[in-house]
């Protein structure tokens, strides 16, 4: 049986689509500011841990780093040890936050990492912990994750487009958005190969297909929502932050596809299915 921690996220929601056997815990069942409650979660007819609960309010974060410390590294490292203890092998979602966004090259799993703010450090500081653990793992980065659920920035373009005629978006940041369906497929293709192969054991990157800023990003849900809404671009110092985004958040995902067999997914064939998805 598959535990997937995390039940309204994002990936949480479209885990459920595809694997509703699973057993899901949200913040009733498994409070993620409690290591050890959620560590005893794991039951004996556990087959495969995914992790998908993080602290993920970035600009928070910096006035509240021992809180997304806690969530994202301590609680990740205590379920860590139980599978570890146990050969469960966990998928764990980490982020290209991790990195300092630097240059213009894509960042390889590898790569030196150099977070620029607190959930970048308590999001490193988790992967840590899951390969301290010592167990059969996958940390998997990804980034820009957007769908048709919670708050996410085609959510935000969708309602901002629809009221106003332009909109200013940063162009100088760089990425891949990533749908959460295509991250929750991701996920269990990947636990299922780790069940039998646990020497695949690693860190891998995933994230959408082509690489764009957020400007264009923005203009291709524009134009697939057919809303007459111009983007300007700007810079993103133009738009400051309490905490500094990457400029630089493309990733290599060729170990991924040559150990998985997993490619990047087209986000904008996402994107249309994210639109499709959402209540009319």
């Amino acid at each position: 049986m598959i535990l997937v921690f995390g039940k309204t996220g994002q990936v949480a929601r479209e885990l459920a689509r595809r694997a509703p056997e699973a057993r899901f815990l949200g913040r009733g069942a498994a409070d993620f500011t409690d290591p050890a409650a959620c560590a005893a979660c794991i039951g004996d007819d556990v087959t495969a841990v995914i992790n998908a609960v993080a602290y993920t309010a970035v600009d928070q974060a910096e006035d509240q780093e021992a809180l997304a410390t806690v969530i994202n590294a301590d609680t990740p490292g205590a379920i860590a040890q139980v599978c570890a203890d146990r050969g469960i092998p966990l998928v764990h979602i980490s982020t290209d936050y991790v990195f300092d966004g630097a240059g213009n090259a894509p960042f390889a799993p590898d790569a030196p990492t150099a977070p620029l703010g607190a959930y970048g450090r308590s999001k490193l500081a988790g992967e840590a912990a899951v390969r301290g653990a010592g167990g059969p793992h996958a940390i998997l980065r990804t980034s820009w994750v957007v769908s048709a659920h919670g708050k996410n920035f085609v959510k935000t373009m969708l309602a901002l487009g629809q009221s106003r005629d332009r909109l200013t978006v940063v162009a100088d940041q760089i990425g891949g958005p990533t749908p959460a369906g295509d991250i929750a497929a991701a996920c269990l293709a990947i636990a299922a190969v780790l069940q039998d192969a646990p020497e695949k054991t690693g860190t891998y990157h995933f994230s959408g297909a082509p690489d764009v800023s957020w400007a264009d990003f923005a203009r291709q849900i524009m134009a697939q929502a057919e809303l007459a809404c111009d983007i300007i671009d700007i810079p993103g110092s133009d738009y400051p932050t309490p905490a500094q985004r990457p400029g630089n958040s493309r990733m290599d995902c060729t170990t991924t596809v040559s150990v998985f067999g997993i490619p990047r997914p087209d986000w904008r064939r996402g994107l249309a299915a994210i639109l499709s998805d959402l209540p009319d």
